[in-house]
């Protein structure tokens, strides 16, 4: 990959965790237009559900995070938000057809494990009751190690939990320090011995691209995470967005590495892991081989929703509850309010908290499916997603943005390989998958909204 590609493909596009992306999410979508899309999701695919539940406290909040995250707030009002998540639940719960079965539950945040686990235990058990699971469903949280005692990650086990997502970050002090995030309380390794005594499943999250971050100090930390053998290991990529978030203002003022110095960080991990026989899976995620997600890509059926990477078994139409909360049906997503205090208000007056919403034209769920399998897959096979959408071909093309002429400049420049039975990823063109996707996309004619780089 030379500078003059990296200048070229490093400009801003969407990330495509979704699509449309969430910043087409508009404010006129109702409570009705939700109960609408809520009972069409009962007759469509993918037919299994996904819970997710936003948790958006933090002890404090770290500089580099773009996500919808809140101080602590005194514990009266920390109760009072829970009891509108269990409110919530009591709402959509008994629209959904009780011969579905749960596939995912997700709790992210903020930092879910801010609450009690005898809390988190009570809203799984409320989720489950009364739905059969697919067998082996994910029940994941995402956790915050810089405050968890022993005792909290041996209770955690107990709560319904299978997966547990350890939010390291880095191991080197300073740049947590820079970040404003905590080291982890207890010894890593011992977290691990806790949750492997369990049988649960372990991820590790890193990010690369922050203030002090040098290719030496990065490969130090994977080389650490390696020896620790999780079952999967994410490294993001910062996501600069200070439009979104003012206080990674302080990071810029810090410091950020250039983009040379991010794609060498990247690399470098991706070269450790790969002599560890981690594979990589997506834009961002490192399994082993006998990974379903591994085996999915594998098979170039990988998925994803707002929950992350699943595989066809494990993918559900995702029901969110909690501020910020976005749902993701077949026909719409549905986004909840975004501050805690209207959030609680709106539950406790009995209607659903809805702030914006999208419902997706036949064109747009068609170009969702094209999208998705480019970006899960690094490949578009035109006759394999004409059978799964029971399309035509021709179909499928006048549906997305379908510029010959560009797949060919990508081609010229050695990104992907295109011919008429599709579009294939190379592999030094993975790095701008999302370039390619943004040129199918007929939202990106002429828009006006702001994405973070590839980079």
């Amino acid at each position: 990959m030379t500078e003059n590609l990296i200048q070229k493909y490093n400009i801003p596009v969407p990330r495509y965790t979704s699509y449309p992306p969430a910043n087409f999410f508009h404010d006129h979508f109702t409570q009705t237009d939700y109960l609408k899309a809520i009972e069409l999701s009962n007759h469509a695919n993918p037919s299994h559900i996904s819970f997710y539940l936003h948790i958006p406290f933090c002890r404090h909040l770290c500089h580099y995070c773009g996500c919808n995250s809140f101080p602590m707030m005194k514990q009266e009002n920390i109760d009072r938000y829970v009891r509108a998540i269990f409110k919530e639940i009591e709402m959509v719960k008994p629209l959904l057809n009780k011969n579905r079965k749960i596939a995912q539950i997700h709790y992210g945040g903020g930092t879910p494990t801010v609450l009690p686990v005898s809390v988190l235990k009570e809203i799984n058990d409320r989720l489950l009751d009364g739905f059969e699971t697919i067998q082996s469903p994910e029940i994941a949280i995402e956790c915050h190690p810089g405050y968890l005692d022993e005792k909290y990650w041996q209770d955690l086990t107990g709560a319904h939990f299978n997966r547990f997502s350890l939010g390291i970050q880095d191991f080197d002090e300073q740049v947590l320090k820079t970040a404003n995030r905590r080291p982890s309380l207890i010894p890593v390794e011992h977290i691990f011995q806790i949750l492997r005594e369990a049988d649960a499943k372990i991820n590790m999250d890193f990010i690369y691209g922050l203030p002090l971050q040098t290719v030496e100090s990065f490969s130090n930390t994977i080389s650490k995470a390696i020896e620790l053998n999780p079952d999967r290991l994410v490294t993001f990529s910062y996501a600069h967005v200070p439009w979104v978030s003012k206080r990674q203002l302080i990071l810029e003022k810090a410091g950020l590495p250039d983009s040379e110095t991010k794609k060498a960080l990247f690399e470098q991990a991706s070269k450790l892991l790969a002599d560890a026989h981690y594979l990589p899976v997506g834009m961002d995620h490192f399994v082993r081989k006998e990974d379903e997600l591994y085996q999915a890509l594998h098979a170039k059926q990988l998925h994803r929703n707002f929950q992350g990477y699943c595989t066809r078994r494990t993918t559900g139409q995702v029901y969110a509850f909690g501020v910020t909360g976005i749902g993701q049906l077949n026909s719409a997503y549905i986004q909840n309010v975004k501050t805690i205090q209207e959030y609680m208000e709106v539950i406790e007056s009995g209607n659903l908290p809805i702030a914006k919403g999208y419902t997706l034209t036949d064109e747009e769920q068609i170009t969702r499916a094209v999208i998705e399998s480019l970006m899960c897959n690094y490949a578009i096979y035109w006759e394999e997603l004409s059978t799964h959408l029971q399309l035509e071909k021709d179909e499928i093309l006048k549906a997305i943005r379908y510029k010959e002429s560009e797949l060919l400049a990508f081609q010229e420049d050695g990104l992907i390989h295109f011919s008429e039975q599709g579009i294939e990823m190379t592999p030094k063109g993975k790095l701008f998958v999302r370039n390619v996707a943004a040129s199918l996309d007929k939202l990106m004619e002429n828009t006006t909204k702001k994405f973070s780089k590839p980079v």
